[in-house]
């Protein structure tokens, strides 16, 4: 088989590879993508291997392809970008009950130490050991599998897609943000900014019973795609006022 790799500017390489060999799409520069192979580690006992069939691409993703970094979090080799996925499992670990081959999973992205207070708190994802995909240095899903923990992987319902399944991890943003507001039915809320997160954390606020909702952006798509999922009302305002604030 023959795969044809492209690089930011537009060439194009290409190279052969056999059908088992798994490929990813790798951070090498600055606006400078490339699909090579990617090696994954060994199977262990409680780890599954995922068929990766759908990615989300965050605002860090396009951070790190833009600058080679996000605040602190900065690429100082190559790296396999995406954390929002979902895929189908083909291997399991030999101590995994709950998965089998063929179940369409949601993967969590970040993989604790497990030992520290925050994670035996159950606050896991501030954990300060954490590994978390495309985030360097560790790799992320943007492959065509990936090896990861079956306890971090969520089987979907027999109603929720794959695509619907990668945007779990975006959804839960949201459904924390209303948990820690106390989103009930007596909270109106303003929501500051349409773009996925903000439409989620929307979605999420009608779900907990907010029974009013306006949301505001700068862009026109964005503010009319609100109004298309529920929201009472969309305010649109200017770049001006968005440096103003």
């Amino acid at each position: 088989m023959v795969i044809k790799g492209h690089l930011s500017d537009g060439e194009a390489e290409e190279y052969s590879v056999t059908e088992a060999e798994n490929l990813a799409v790798w951070l090498l520069g600055i606006k400078t993508l490339r699909i090579q192979p990617y090696n994954l580690p060994s199977l262990g006992s409680y780890d599954v291997k995922i068929r990766i069939k759908a990615v989300g691409i965050c605002g860090s993703d396009i951070h790190h392809f833009k600058n080679m970094r996000v605040a602190n979090f900065v690429v100082k080799r190559p790296m396999v970008l995406g954390h929002e996925c979902a895929g189908i499992v083909e291997q399991v670990g030999i101590q995994v009950k709950f998965l089998t081959i063929g179940d369409l999973v949601a993967l969590e992205p970040g993989i604790s130490c497990r030992q520290c207070q925050l994670c035996k708190d159950g606050r896991y994802n501030l954990c300060r050991e954490m590994k978390f995909f495309g985030s360097p240095p560790t790799n992320g899903a943007l492959a065509n599998q990936v090896v990861h923990p079956a306890d971090l992987c969520f089987k979907l319902p027999d109603n929720v897609s794959l695509e619907e399944g990668a945007m779990c991890e975006p959804l839960s943003v949201g459904v924390h943000a209303c948990r820690r507001a106390n989103v009930g039915p007596e909270t109106k809320l303003i929501i500051i900014g349409a773009g996925t997160i903000g439409l989620v954390t929307m979605l999420a606020a009608r779900a907990f019973g907010s029974p009013k909702i306006v949301i505001v952006d700068i862009d026109d798509c964005r503010i009319s795609l609100a109004k298309d999922l529920g929201a009472d009302q969309i305010i649109k305002v200017s770049s001006i006022m968005q440096l103003l604030c």
